[in-house]
């Protein structure tokens, strides 16, 4: 277990550890962030989006909430960059939702936490599973979803008829496969406009790789079986049965997760709070977009986590 300590501008130490957790027949691997001089603080747990892991920035969301007092535990999925799994790329909906069940257990049972101050917080595909997670765990004191895929259906819309003709075959392929043991086909996640993918609006393949830090690749595909699922996983519809405080941080431009169905799944939220933003569905991660939404969510982590119950 490594560790590191550090301490940002206008915000408090913390420490960074490597860590992993149990999850299904392998593991997560993690970063457990904690404030320095901070007792038992509450715990956000982070999770990103559709085949990205934790080095695509979820260290800077981290930084900030543990420079703020917040404990943050950044983890990847199973079948992904260094958590365990095979085969890898391999990319399912339950599996994944599972693995968030196993990071709220392990932060549950360590001591230099407190189990019972829980936040999620998902972006993209991730924002999704945040919103779902909320709604199957009441315990959860808040939640924050950023610019997320709330519906299959209409993501495949913004992709377009031509779009999910071309995948079409791939998927079949690695059906095929999977019935009869073969290595899975894969599927990109991100091209050009035109080009076969999970995403090919004009900002997607630009925007995965901006995200990736000097010295990390980015595996730019998944297994094709997932697709169906995709289309099909409709969490934003669960919005409604958060019981917690949970804020949408909504892109008014997204190429990925339409803005307009995503709106009006997040106002179901019994103690919804919607922030809307002008920057597109990759323009979150950096620069002053960054800095205005970790702000707004700093915030609103701080006023459920910290204030005195």
């Amino acid at each position: 277990m490594n560790a590191l300590t550090h301490s940002p501008a206008a915000a408090g130490a913390f420490t960074r550890q490597d860590v992993r957790f149990d999850s299904g027949e392998t593991y997560c691997s993690a970063w457990l962030y904690l404030p320095v001089g901070v007792e038992r603080p509450p715990v956000v747990v982070l999770g990103h989006g559709l085949g990205a892991i934790r080095e695509m920035r979820l260290d800077a969301f981290s930084e900030r909430f543990a420079g703020a007092g917040i404990a943050t535990l950044a983890f990847t999925y199973r079948y992904f960059g260094d958590s365990g799994g095979q085969p890898r790329q391999l990319m399912s909906v339950k599996r994944q939702l599972a693995d968030w069940d196993a990071a709220l257990a392990f932060v549950k049972r360590r001591a230099d936490v407190d189990g019972s101050r829980l936040a999620v917080w998902g972006s993209s595909f991730g924002g999704g599973h945040a919103i779902t997670v909320a709604s199957r765990h009441p315990e959860l004191l808040a939640a924050v979803s950023q610019c997320p895929f709330t519906d299959g259906l209409a993501s495949a819309a913004a992709l377009g008829l031509t779009g999910t003709l071309k995948v079409a075959p791939v998927v079949l392929r690695d059906l095929a496969a999977k019935l009869v043991g073969r290595p899975p086909v894969m599927v990109p996640i991100a091209a050009a406009p035109g080009q076969p993918a999970l995403m090919n609006a004009h900002d997607a393949l630009p925007g995965y790789l901006a995200l990736m830090p000097k010295g990390v690749r980015f595996v730019n595909h998944v297994a094709a079986r997932v697709i169906p699922e995709i289309g099909t996983y409709r969490p934003g519809r669960s919005a409604a049965k958060v019981k917690c405080p949970i804020l949408f941080c909504v892109s008014n431009t997204d190429t990925v997760t339409p803005p307009g169905r995503t709106l009006a799944l997040a106002r179901r939220a019994p103690r919804g709070e919607i922030k809307r933003y002008d920057a597109g569905h990759f323009d979150f991660y950096m620069g002053s977009d960054f800095e205005q939404l970790v702000s707004d969510q700093t915030r609103f982590l701080t006023k459920h986590l910290l204030a005195p119950r």
